[in-house]
């Protein structure tokens, strides 16, 4: 079953991925619990409607803004700060400084690539080959 594009924004993560999910259960319970954004598995959404593929959301998260406009990887997770409690959106600014940017975007890039090594990981949490 997949859902129509959310009139809020959208938080899009690897439902199959335990570290992704148990990420995206953080999410709505600490940064986002009065729901300002959706924060949904790409297995079960119209991809197409958000302009998404299902290869580049099972290689990065995305954040879909209520304008359409798509930020993926660290900036996803800037943005799902932005949008959340009022006491985590001065961190989603910060992880865009151009310093932090630099930095947030390695860090983000090193726990996808290896994702299945960390704790809750499994293989299916690995990326394909082909994309390390």
């Amino acid at each position: 079953m997949t859902s129509a594009p959310s009139p809020r924004p959208v938080f899009v993560y690897d439902g199959d991925c335990s570290v992704c999910s148990s990420s995206a259960r953080a999410l709505r319970r600490y940064v986002d619990p009065d729901a300002h954004y959706a924060v949904e598995p790409y297995q079960f959404l119209d991809l197409a409607a958000y302009g998404l593929t299902a290869e580049e959301c099972s290689w990065e998260a995305k954040f879909v803004r209520a304008d359409g406009s798509v930020h993926g990887g660290h900036r996803s997770v800037a943005e799902a700060l932005r949008h959340g409690r009022a006491v985590c959106r001065p961190l989603g600014t910060v992880l865009t400084l151009p310093v932090m940017d630099a930095l947030a975007a390695r860090a983000y890039r090193w726990v996808a690539d290896n994702r299945s090594r960390l704790p809750g990981g499994t293989p299916t949490c690995s990326l394909p080959p082909g994309e390390r």
